[in-house]
């Protein structure tokens, strides 16, 4: 079978599906243009977060059989529709758990002593000993927005460091992490909140200037999850108010997000989607994505 890798994916997985008896074409800098006249030759593609797989896509994808997406999210391929023309759509769910779960917990480190800020006055030749106090996340409230995989692995490191752990998941009746909560009561006491859920219709601006009314003064908001679950203007505007003491973000509505207005302000952090950046990361998502590949082909 011809497979399409259109992002950057590990050697080691490319090679491994090429020894499974696949040609595979390394195209990890392919355009939206030139990848619609390719696709119709292929009949698998590895995509990451970069390639959009929309349906116009679909539709020229016409030998297509199987699309691997390295990573969780699938926000970027219209899942449904690829389906219903007869195309698997795969991930690979567990490969960056660890990593974003970590990237979460040096954020919630990172707002409280207020940790780039500190470094860039130091860079600035000053010493703002008075300025940069900071609070513990000991004994303090973190509220996670969905605890599938990511939002669980965050729970057991904050429940670790003394944090009390409290959790919205309208699909979780069970969790042994801490106390499921409704949404409302989490807004009313969690002094951190972290998103853990994929952007939907039903997830759009599930935080919008309504919820950040409702939050304790103060509050700390992480986002490692998905661009869109949090109304960007409504967040602004509550750190502008006083009411958020702080945010990090790893994700945006708009990718890249160069010279978003939030980052003119000091209480904002911010890293290009990197959650699973971690070479560790990268060597099991590519170990995932041949397997899937490898895995299906043989069955099908």
């Amino acid at each position: 079978m011809k497979i399409l890798i259109c992002d950057p994916t590990a050697p080691d997985a490319i090679e491994a599906i090429r020894a499974a008896g696949h040609s595979v074409d390394i195209r990890d800098d392919i355009t939206p243009d030139a990848l619609m006249e390719a696709i119709p030759a292929y009949h698998g593609m590895v995509v990451r977060s970069r390639t959009k797989v929309r349906e116009p896509l679909i539709d020229q994808a016409t030998n297509l059989k199987v699309i691997v997406r390295g990573g969780v999210g699938l926000d970027n391929i219209d899942v449904d529709y690829a389906r219903s023309k007869g195309i698997a759509v795969l991930n690979t769910p567990a490969a960056s758990t660890q990593s974003v779960a970590e990237l979460t917990v040096g954020y919630l480190f990172a707002l409280a002593r207020r940790l780039p800020q500190m470094t860039a006055s130091m860079r600035d030749g000053l010493w703002e000993k008075k300025k940069f106090k900071g609070t513990e996340i000991a004994a303090k409230t973190l509220g996670l927005v969905g605890v599938g995989r990511i939002g669980t692995a965050v729970a057991v490191r904050a429940a670790a460091l003394g944090m009390n752990v409290i959790a919205y998941d309208p699909y979780v009746e069970e969790w042994s992490m801490g106390e499921l909560v409704e949404l409302a009561d989490l807004f009313s006491r969690a002094d951190y909140i972290s998103m853990h859920l994929p952007h939907t219709e039903e997830t759009h601006h599930i935080i919008d200037a309504g919820a950040f009314k409702a939050m304790k003064d103060d509050v700390r908001i992480v986002n490692c999850a998905r661009g869109g679950v949090i109304d960007e203007d409504a967040l602004y505007d509550a750190i502008k108010a006083g009411k958020v003491a702080g945010a990090a973000l790893d994700v945006y509505a708009e990718e890249p997000c160069n010279g978003h207005r939030l980052f003119e302000l000091d209480e904002v952090l911010g890293s290009p989607h990197v959650g699973a950046g971690t070479r560790e990361a990268t060597g099991r998502v590519g170990a995932e994505v041949a397997e899937k590949m490898i895995t299906y082909f043989k069955e099908n």
